[in-house]
């Protein structure tokens, strides 16, 4: 996706640590013109898939998955809790996984109720790394035997390997743009 590559370059910051840093646009100030593009994408990327429900994790793909959501006949977003809290339900799926930026672990969580067996989930999220977010959500979908149709990434660090531990497991993995190394402070793409 040409537009967001270029967005990428002009507003994104390489941080020490393999990090990119595009708050500005996508993962703490939305700029919702642009995600509606990105929304977009991902339906011609996923066109003619029967998409029940899109799953994504907290906080930064909530919004993605929102705007994307419209473009799938406003399916609903279900997303995967990082923490407990008194209104979330005692009937969840759950599993582990581990924050690349934060270098933290978290027990992520769906209750039962939104999630229903045979269904069809896209899997949509802000950024591929080691694969550990969506890993985790293709495991709370086998728990709630759903049949996941794909996995959309926004930003995907192809250095990292992420995209070979999802497609070990079986599934299709679309990224709307592909990092390919960070080089003496700037970005390259695949």
């Amino acid at each position: 996706m040409q537009v967001l590559k270029e967005k990428i370059l002009k507003e994104g910051k390489i941080r020490d640590g393999n990090i990119l840093k595009v708050d500005c646009f996508l993962n703490h100030q939305m700029d919702i013109k642009f995600l509606n593009e990105v929304g977009k994408e991902f339906k011609n990327r996923f066109n003619g898939e029967k998409i029940d429900k899109i799953l994504t994790i907290e906080a930064s793909g909530i919004g993605i998955a929102a705007i994307t959501a419209q473009y799938f006949d406003y399916v609903n977003v279900v997303f995967g809790k990082k923490t407990e809290s008194l209104n979330l339900d005692k009937e969840v799926f759950e599993a582990p996984v581990i924050s690349y930026t934060k270098g933290k672990e978290y027990k992520v969580r769906v209750g039962k109720q939104f999630l229903n067996e045979g269904e069809n989930i896209l899997i949509i999220d802000d950024f591929l790394a080691n694969g550990c977010a969506a890993k985790a959500l293709l495991e709370i979908a086998k728990q709630a035997k759903v049949n996941v149709v794909g996995v959309g990434i926004v930003i995907e660090k192809g250095f990292q390997g992420g995209r070979k531990v999802l497609e070990e497991m079986g599934v299709k993995v679309e990224s709307l743009a592909i990092i390919k190394e960070f080089k003496e402070g700037t970005i390259v793409f695949n």
